[in-house]
């Protein structure tokens, strides 16, 4: 029986919910960017220095806890089903967000940390949540749209908790447990379970919930460890705007806050544009394929034109560049879901979370580094853009790569075993 791009009406209905929990936890990470480094530095009693070694355990830590909880999560899902382990991570990110407004020192709003780490990393069960309800060929344009979730919450809550954070330091996490809980009673008494109880896997195995147990699963088929590496390409390169752009924008170019804010939202919003509006149109044409090479040679191009900018108005000339990137992870998505049975997508998406949790460890300390190199030698050198160059080698390596692996397969979905 052929299927359609547009799933049924309840399925539509279930996957609106699930890109209403991807934008408001997004929007909730995004509300305490500004200000857990202030108030990081408020219980080091001031001391930059202190604050800045410490803002590095956290993000580590965050990093961590990805990479270990995410196929726990992803694998739970594909035992007792989808929906109550979002309810669950939702409601726990409520309590984590609560834990880390009140906490009264650096221990507590690390316990607090940790726990966000953990419950976030219920991102891979939402995707798992996507592949239920979407059809193959459907699922590249639905995984834009989640992608265009997480942009528009990081253009959103960046800005508000910088507002609500000069109010007071601890207003934005009280605010981010408010979205959580709203979001997770809604979730409650509507959302629907997405993986009947004949597509779940028959037992829950610890060996393969574990990080490295979990990444088995992407030797299984062919070709689905070499999109697996193009994934950690990616989400490697991703991590190193996070890390320098502000250093690099105020070093090189002399901007504000404000103008970094500005240039921020002008990527944020060309971000959604791709994400949402053009991935669904683009992959029709060109395939999932396509969508990953187009993606990988943007984000390629748009980092080598951002370290090679000599000024402030050229790097955002850069910005609709750098938004093809935005092609890439939906591509991935969709050529990676294909590749696995109903009953082992949340087990694929938390391998997916794994890779994220690794790049989230090592990027910071790997840009970060090269950047305090590049602008040391400056004088030698000259080129204080080094640490965006490497992050374009790296798509790069991920576009060659792709040449090879990124194949549609024949069948839609593999058989259950």
């Amino acid at each position: 029986m052929s299927e359609t791009n547009a799933p049924p009406a309840g399925r539509r209905a279930a996957f609106g919910f699930v890109f209403a929990t991807a934008l408001m936890n997004s929007v909730s990470f995004g509300l305490i960017i500004p200000v857990l480094p202030n108030l990081i530095k408020e219980f080091t009693g001031g001391d930059t220095a202190q604050a800045a070694e410490w803002n590095v355990v956290f993000a580590i830590t965050w990093g961590a806890m990805q990479f270990v909880c995410g196929p726990l999560l992803g694998l739970l899902s594909d035992r007792v089903g989808r929906r109550p382990v979002l309810l669950l991570s939702i409601f726990g990110l409520a309590l984590d967000f609560m834990i880390i407004a009140l906490a009264p020192n650096l221990t507590w709003l690390l316990i607090g940390r940790i726990l966000n780490g953990m419950t976030a990393a219920s991102f891979s069960t939402a995707n798992a949540y996507v592949a239920d309800v979407t059809p193959p060929e459907g699922r590249a344009k639905a995984f834009g749209w989640m992608g265009s979730a997480f942009s528009f919450g990081f253009l959103v809550g960046p800005a508000l908790g910088g507002a609500l954070g000069d109010i007071d330091l601890r207003l934005p996490f009280y605010a981010a447990a408010a979205l959580a809980l709203v979001n997770g009673l809604y979730g409650l008494f509507v959302l629907p379970e997405s993986l009947p109880k004949e597509r779940r896997t028959a037992r829950f195995d610890l060996a393969r919930a574990n990080p490295l147990g979990s990444l088995r699963l992407l030797r299984s088929q062919p070709d689905l460890l070499g999109l697996g590496t193009i994934g950690l390409l990616f989400q490697l390169a991703h991590t190193v705007l996070p890390t320098v752009f502000v250093l690099y924008t105020g070093y090189r170019y002399g901007w504000s806050p404000s103008i970094m804010g500005l240039a921020m939202m002008a990527t944020g919003v060309a971000g959604v544009l791709v994400q949402g509006f053009l991935v669904g149109p683009v992959v029709a044409r060109i395939g999932e394929r396509g969508a990953l090479m187009l993606g990988a040679a943007g984000g390629a191009l748009g980092f080598a034109w951002y370290g090679f900018a000599p000024t402030g108005m050229a790097y955002l000339m850069g910005i609709p560049l750098f938004a093809l990137i935005g092609f890439l992870m939906p591509g991935l998505q969709g050529l990676m879901t294909r590749r696995v049975a109903a009953h082992q997508q949340g087990q694929l998406q938390g391998a997916n979370q794994s890779l994220q949790g690794i790049a989230s460890m090592i990027g910071p300390a790997l840009f970060g580094l090269t950047f305090a190199w590049s602008i040391r030698h400056e004088a030698v050198l000259q080129a204080p853009g080094l640490a965006i160059y490497l992050a374009s080698a790296l798509l790069v390596v991920a576009l060659v790569l792709g040449t090879r692996v990124a194949r549609t397969p024949v069948s839609a979905e593999p058989r259950q075993a």
